[in-house]
């Protein structure tokens, strides 16, 4: 694609734009600075993944995965809402399910070992993960206000902080997990994922961009559920003093 081609997309913000000044929606800033700072990020990126998979030193490699977890992790942690030690919570879990998905990956051969590999599929995982997270906070935060009476009745007949939430866990990780499980029902039906897409438009054979999209959606899978259930056990103590009274920031 030319850079003459690519600024016609430009139309598609400039309309955006001028259908939220014409419907008084207020949104042009926003727009113009999100459009400003994605075309930024990306450009960034492009440039730093050249320079690594032309260098291929395993230490960048590591760095900029980390990079990923650890803005993650900041992102999904704006939901805790002044849950204190999350973040790290987060981070733990994120990192749990990296290192078990790029090891079964790796170890059965799955994908090769090079940064062309990982780093993409890492980051979509990664980024997968964190909308897990956000939304299994959101959503046991909600659960747990709307449940507070149930809870405190279950611990005041000597119920384990653990055993009083546990209905709610559930239905906050069944709820992180729809997105990801719906998007596994309509694929190929609906819509045309990102990575098939590009595959396709680059000139891949479309089988072959299907079996690597079919790789993403399980992984996609598997990253929600152990990232939610991981988090899950890492963070309902958070909900509690200690003297197993919920907290009033919920």
């Amino acid at each position: 694609m030319t850079l003459l081609a690519l600024s016609f997309t430009m139309l598609f913000i400039i309309a955006t734009m001028l259908i939220s000044y014409w419907q008084k929606l207020g949104l042009e800033k926003e727009i113009a600075i999100g459009t400003i700072r994605a075309a930024i990020q990306l450009l960034a990126v492009g440039y730093v993944l050249q320079y690594i998979f032309r260098t291929e030193r395993v230490i960048y490699l590591f760095l900029i995965v980390a990079i990923m977890i650890i803005v993650a992790s900041w992102n999904a942690n704006k939901r805790g809402g002044g849950m204190k030690g999350l973040i790290w919570r987060i981070a733990l879990s994120i990192t749990t399910m990296e290192v078990l998905m790029m090891v079964l990956l790796l170890s059965l051969h799955i994908i090769q070992p090079t940064p062309q590999y990982i780093i993409p599929l890492s980051g979509m995982t990664i980024g997968n993960a964190m909308i897990v997270a956000g939304l299994f906070v959101n959503q046991l935060k909600r659960e747990v206000e709307t449940s507070r009476g149930e809870i405190e009745v279950l611990l005041a007949l000597g119920a384990t902080a653990k055993q009083a939430l546990q209905a709610v866990q559930k239905r906050a990780v069944k709820f992180s997990m729809i997105p990801t499980i719906d998007g596994m029902k309509t694929v190929g039906l609906v819509q045309l994922p990102g990575m098939m897409t590009g595959m396709i438009v680059a000139g891949a054979d479309p089988v072959e961009a299907v079996r690597y999209q079919i790789l993403i959606v399980f992984s996609f899978t598997g990253s929600a559920a152990i990232t939610s259930i991981l988090l899950s056990m890492l963070s309902y103590r958070l909900l509690f003093t200690k003297d197993l009274q919920l907290k009033t920031f919920l």
